[in-house]
């Protein structure tokens, strides 16, 4: 049985597919980071948690906001944590207001280390833009910057459950 072309408007071949090429991009960098900061023996997700927690208020953030920041799974954010804390990087400590939460700390361990670890991924980022022309770099920041927050706002829409028939 002949197969449909289903290949029509956006996602046309010859058209350039949003989900792969993000995809392709994020973990072809993802895998060049985690090669270059090997010997630190820190993976790629525990510096965005440090980055993160170095860029926001001095007294940390609470696992949830962590969570919402990295447009991460709770469970997962929780996992790397316990094992930054293991490894001196972090502290968790009851939120002052609300018991249930915990409050996360970047420890001068880990600002030592997201330090060195910054030159490696802004060398990283660098060799990455110098593919995009000069004067389009700040216009494709902002353009992906559009389509993340486009993206995690449909994300966020409840009741948008789609069925789709299973295949025959």
């Amino acid at each position: 049985m002949a197969t449909k072309n289903l290949h029509r408007g956006s996602d046309d071949p010859p058209k350039r597919r949003l989900p792969p090429l993000l995809r392709k991009t994020w973990y072809s960098m993802n895998q060049a980071f985690r090669r270059r900061i090997a010997s630190s023996g820190a993976t790629p997700d525990q510096f965005t948690i440090l980055r993160t927690l170095n860029e926001h208020e001095p007294d940390g953030l609470t696992q949830f906001e962590l969570a919402e920041l990295l447009a991460s799974d709770p469970n997962t954010i929780s996992s790397l944590l316990k094992r930054m804390t293991k490894s001196g990087l972090v502290d968790r400590k009851r939120h002052e207001r609300d018991r249930r939460a915990l409050r996360v700390r970047i420890t001068s361990d880990g600002e030592k280390l997201f330090k060195e670890l910054r030159e490696v991924a802004l060398d990283l980022q660098t060799q990455l833009m110098n593919a995009i022309e000069p004067e389009r770099r700040e216009q494709f920041l902002a353009d992906l910057e559009t389509i993340a927050e486009a993206a995690n706002q449909i994300a966020r829409q409840k009741g948008q459950t789609q069925i789709v028939p299973k295949p025959k």
